[in-house]
């Protein structure tokens, strides 16, 4: 089992940046392809993010393109997500998942996920 912990959410204003974290357990965090999710209040999850376990592909949400950069260092087992430009349609429940296959865009392809970190931005 691969255990998932996010953090690094708060409260801001639009057009300001975050860098939200995923801590992962064990060692076979580099054979995991991982992905950043967010759920709004009402909304089902959303894809926002995922990167390659090499870390040599990535590939984005056309709702976030451009302002976020999804990254990894599998030294540390930590996934990042750094957020720029933020919009207050952003606001939402992001969390990180891990799956062994690349690229999967649906949540219900994920096999396992952290318990999210809450992003709220305001106007």
């Amino acid at each position: 089992q691969v255990q998932l912990v996010e953090s690094g959410g708060g409260l801001v204003q639009a057009g300001d940046s975050l860098r939200l974290s995923c801590a992962a357990s064990g060692r076979t965090f580099s054979n995991y392809a991982m992905g950043w999710f967010r759920q709004a209040p009402g909304k089902e999850r959303e894809f926002v993010a995922v990167i390659s376990w090499s870390a040599i592909s990535t590939r984005y949400s056309d709702s976030v393109k451009g302002r976020f950069t999804i990254s990894r260092d599998n030294t540390k087992n930590t996934v990042y997500l750094q957020m720029n430009s933020l919009k207050p349609e952003d606001t939402a429940l992001y969390s990180c998942a891990a799956i062994r296959e690349y690229p999967r865009y649906s949540y219900r392809d994920y096999n396992y996920w952290g318990q999210g970190t809450q992003v709220t931005v305001s106007s």
